[in-house]
């Protein structure tokens, strides 16, 4: 995308054009894509006003994880919530934030997908104006009519139709797969549009870069501690060390590492030894996203979006990034703990 050879696509034009090549294609999809796209533009609209807009700080609840719920954790879980319920095209929905499901409001008409999203990722970053972001995905539903019910979320993540997230960083940028490559779009505030900035996005097959809260390292397994210091750079036989970047955003950890190459970690640990991410929300949108892009995710040994989902808010260890770097992790774990 060029503004200065007037060249520019915008999100709705891109997908016209993807939808295009699909004949059976009924245009629900492509709309869902857009009521995100305007989802994300309500929630970055705050966030660039947050210090004016009295939305900085706890709101002085804690959210069915447990954690402490800042102010626009709520404005932005309302906000996608409200453009997504009133459209048609969604049975159900379902909210990092909320306990149970999201029902479609009464009176509107029930659509045939199921949309789950966190709707502010690393929201503790907000008041040190640090990246945060935004992450959904889509499935077709499977109950047959009428409310959606939780068997249409609860979806192992090989069956996603779509995933994506939004980053609120230097720039306003949209990531998204619906299985046909990677594309990103970034924000462009004068015109109001999202606009193809980053098409058929690539990670590297070798990261430069890993992600890790090594704060937790006394509590990981032994497998875990020497994939870590593999990659410190500990074992060169087994892999060349990398640079450490932790933001404390999966997100904004992501993102990068999407773009440059490297891996992310949150193993299990004595503490959590479930995982601490959330399958639904967090690890199986990553997942379809970085998998359509040549790299890999699993929960240190198995495929992520193979996994059975059996809770709403069901937590899982993640290892996700550039393949190697995740086979690497893999066959340490294998080879340390069998």
């Amino acid at each position: 995308m060029s503004m200065l050879s007037g060249t520019v696509v915008t999100i709705e034009r891109f997908i016209l054009e993807q939808e295009r090549q699909h004949p059976d294609a009924t245009g629900e999809l492509s709309n869902l894509m857009y009521d995100f796209a305007l989802g994300a533009k309500i929630v970055a609209a705050a966030i660039r006003r947050a210090g004016l807009i009295n939305v900085l700080g706890s709101a002085g609840n804690t959210n069915v994880q447990g954690e402490e719920q800042q102010k626009l954790d709520v404005f932005a879980n309302n906000a996608l919530t409200n453009v997504m319920g009133h459209t048609g095209r969604v049975c159900v929905m379902a909210s990092e934030e909320d306990e149970e499901l999201i029902p479609i409001p009464p009176g509107w008409p029930q659509g045939k997908y199921a949309v789950l999203f966190d709707p502010l990722d690393g929201s503790s970053n907000i008041d040190v104006n640090a990246a945060v972001g935004t992450i959904f995905s889509i499935y077709r539903r499977r109950s047959m009519d009428g409310q959606g019910t939780l068997a249409d979320v609860l979806q192992p993540g090989s069956r996603q139709v779509a995933a994506g997230y939004v980053i609120y960083g230097s720039s306003v940028m949209l990531v998204y797969t619906t299985g046909n490559g990677v594309h990103g779009f970034t924000l462009d505030p004068s015109l109001g549009e999202f606009l193809l900035s980053h098409p058929n996005i690539r990670i590297p097959e070798v990261g430069k870069y890993y992600s890790v809260n090594e704060s937790n390292f006394g509590r990981w397994s032994k497998g875990t501690q020497r994939a870590v210091r593999g990659l410190h750079g500990d074992f060169p036989d087994l892999i060349k060390g990398k640079n450490s970047r932790y933001i404390g955003s999966l997100v904004a950890d992501f993102h990068r590492n999407l773009i440059a190459g490297g891996i992310f970690m949150y193993p299990a640990d004595s503490k959590n030894p479930n995982g601490k991410l959330r399958l639904a929300y967090e690890a199986n949108p990553m997942a379809m996203i970085v998998e359509h892009a040549g790299g890999a995710a699993t929960n240190g040994l198995e495929r992520i979006l193979d996994l059975e989902p059996l809770a709403l808010h069901q937590r899982t260890p993640l290892v996700i990034g550039s393949r190697s770097d995740v086979e690497f992790v893999a066959r340490v774990l294998r080879d340390t703990e069998g």
